[in-house]
């Protein structure tokens, strides 16, 4: 009986203490003003990650996302400056779209950018405020620094690096490495996989663990068949991962 008396006791100062800190939230009973400075407190949390880009000697224009009211952008997720996020895009925790150097970034309708995922480019303006044609990639006479297609899976840690353009439906596995690439339709790039300075044709597939760097090793890509084990892979990750958009949106 002793010892139960003591660990209540313990308890109440838990209590006490961690509602004096703000770890515990406020109930019905709190005073209306410390409901609002919560509210606050949590809002400006989840802005805070969705920002324009700073003002610099290459880009005197800030420029805020935009994007789709079906995309879901996970609190712990950054998406910065010049980016367009289309319909039904799953962003998740501690994934990085960072349009603050190279500009624009567009990521189409239903990718998904897994856990650690990092979007970024190298400067597409020069402090002359004139294009950097080499970091930049051309989709339907538009300019971007990085361009993801729609249907396209970002797996956990992989890496995009612009100018690179990731086309429709296709596979980036995880802690895969892209950069000063093109990588075509329908195509998959195994785990830990690189495509550098290369255009891969569509349909094709990089194996687990190779690293890409000449058009040559591009060109002889094996090619995704109907017997491959990953064919189907991105059309069951893109289908779960709208339906977190969905869900987490709700």
């Amino acid at each position: 009986m002793k010892f139960n008396r003591v660990f209540m006791a313990l308890l109440l100062s838990l209590a006490i203490t961690l509602a004096g800190s703000g770890c515990v939230s406020q109930g019905e009973g709190a005073e209306e003003g410390e409901n609002i400075e919560a509210e606050e407190v949590e809002a400006n949390v989840e802005e805070s990650n969705i920002r324009a880009n700073p003002v610099t000697p290459w880009n005197p224009k800030p420029t805020e996302p935009v994007i789709d009211p079906t995309a879901y952008i996970h609190p712990q997720a950054s998406v910065i400056g010049d980016v367009t996020i289309g319909a039904s895009v799953m962003v998740s925790p501690m994934a990085s779209v960072r349009s603050d150097e190279g500009m624009p970034i567009f990521v189409g309708d239903e990718c998904n950018i897994q856990d650690g995922v990092i979007l970024h480019a190298l400067e597409t303006v020069n402090e002359e405020g004139e294009p950097v044609e080499e970091n930049q990639v051309e989709v339907d006479g538009k300019k971007y620094a990085v361009y993801i297609g729609e249907r396209v899976s970002l797996a956990h840690q992989a890496q995009v690096h612009g100018p690179s353009l990731v086309g429709n439906d296709t596979f980036i596995g995880m802690q895969t490495f892209v950069f000063k690439a093109k990588i075509g339709n329908n195509c998959v790039l195994e785990p830990t996989s690189a495509a550098i300075g290369v255009t891969v044709p569509d349909g094709r597939y990089v194996p687990a663990g190779t690293v890409v760097t000449s058009q040559d090793e591009a060109d002889k890509l094996p090619e995704v068949t109907d017997d491959y084990a990953y064919k189907h892979t991105n059309e069951a990750v893109v289908y779960v991962n709208t339906n977190l958009a969905e869900g987490y949106n709700a």
